[in-house]
Parts: structure tokens; sequence; C-alpha cells
């Protein structure tokens, strides 16, 4: 008698045996950071050829363990989910030991704050993305587009800010969508509301545009309306 292909023991096994590599474990336990990362990246972490590297992503991916995302030229690695990285510290735990985070290697005052095409990226960008969809304000529309929606309750906060969110709506681009973080690794908030947010902070001066950098300084007026408004603190 065969066994069925979704027995859960040929699943554990497969998953086991895609984590049981060393080269591929390092991969997985750089990842548990929730911070996505390019082959290259990972090449170095795992201590193999870049091409080697591919074929050990292409294993993990194939046991539903990593997604890619395709951002321009660069492909970005990161945890399928958080049930991996929960599933990744229980063994962590489990083998008696720790391991040292991967930090972003980014000057600390592009890391903060700058500019990424028209949008507020770094820290704050990450900040601001995450905080919209805690207060209830984005909603996530297209998962494969990596689309996102402004609610009912978003729009009439936003408006409150002066923020012409039809206005933004009826651009001949999109409307928000989630964009990589190159410093973060995470997403910040991209597309015509993401234009719209910097130009409300360089309006209401919470943030200065430096003339020779992407960088953004953050103003002692910036920090207080963004704690007051979004209990947002950096």
């Amino acid at each position: 008698m065969g066994v069925a292909r979704d027995d859960p023991i040929i699943e554990v096994s497969t998953i086991a045996a895609a984590i049981g590599e060393q080269s591929r474990a390092r991969i997985l336990f750089c990842l548990v950071d929730g911070r996505a990362r390019t082959s290259t990246e990972l090449s170095i972490v795992a201590g193999v050829t870049p091409s080697t590297t591919s074929v050990h992503l292409d294993r993990l991916k194939s046991a539903r363990l990593v997604n890619v995302r395709v951002q321009g030229k660069h492909r970005f690695y990161s945890l399928a989910g958080s049930e991996v990285a929960v599933a990744l510290e229980g063994l962590s735990v489990l083998a008696g030991g720790t391991r040292s985070a991967v930090l972003p290697t980014a000057p600390n005052r592009l890391r903060l704050a700058r500019t990424c095409y028209d949008h507020i990226a770094g820290i704050l960008g990450v900040s601001f993305h995450d905080r919209l969809k805690a207060l209830g304000w984005l909603s996530t529309g297209s998962r494969k587009a990596k689309a996102y929606d402004v609610t009912s309750e978003g729009t009439k906060a936003l408006q409150g800010l002066g923020i012409d969110v039809e206005a933004a709506r009826a651009l001949r681009r999109r409307f928000a969508c989630a964009c990589l973080d190159w410093s973060e690794r995470r997403p910040h908030i991209g597309g015509a509301m993401g234009a719209a947010l910097l130009t409300l902070a360089l309006k209401r001066r919470w943030v200065l545009q430096e003339l020779d950098s992407r960088a953004l300084t953050v103003t002692d007026l910036g920090r207080r309306e963004m704690r007051n408004r979004f209990d947002l603190q950096l």
C-alpha cells in the first residue's frame, strides 16, 4: 500500500532534510531576524559559493521555508512565515545555543530616514508602514502584487492630516504598495501614498531634506508630532 503524498510524516521529513544541512541551516538562522537578504549576502553567511547558495535556496523554497521577492535587479530572500521562525527558534533552544544577528551596514544617518525615489525609507519609513497597519489605516490588497489599500478609517484620518487619498488613488501610478527597504530589509510604503506621506512630512517640517544626500533629518517637531499623532517613537 502506497503512502499518500500529503502524509505528514513525509512533509516533516522533507522539511527536516532541508534544514538538516549546515549551509542551509546557516541561511535560515540568518533570516530569523525578519530581514530579507540577497543570495550574495547569504552565500557569505553560508560559507559557500554563490552557485551553491542558489541550489540551497531553491531547496529551501521547494520545502516552503523561504520566500523570494524580486525588486529591480535583485532577488531578496526571507523566511516563508512566522511559523518557520518559531520552529527554528525552538530548534535553537533544543540545541542550547545562540546566534548573533546579522547587522545592517548602512550609515546611521541614512538608516534612520532617507528617501527611496519619492517616498520615506529607513527606520522611519518602516515604522510608518508598521504603525499604519497596526492602526488599521492600511490593509493588504493583492498579496501577489504586494499592494495595499487605505481603509475607510485610514482615509478619514489621513484626510484630517491633509492627505487627499482619492486624489492619490486617481494618479496614473500604483496607489500603495510594499517596497522592500534596503537597510531594514522590511517593507516601507511605496506608490502614490508613500509619496503623499513624504510630501506631508516635508510640508509640516517633520523631516528636512538634505541638499546633497537622500538622507532626511527628523526634527524635534517631527518626533513630537509622530509620537502624538501616530504613537510612533523613533
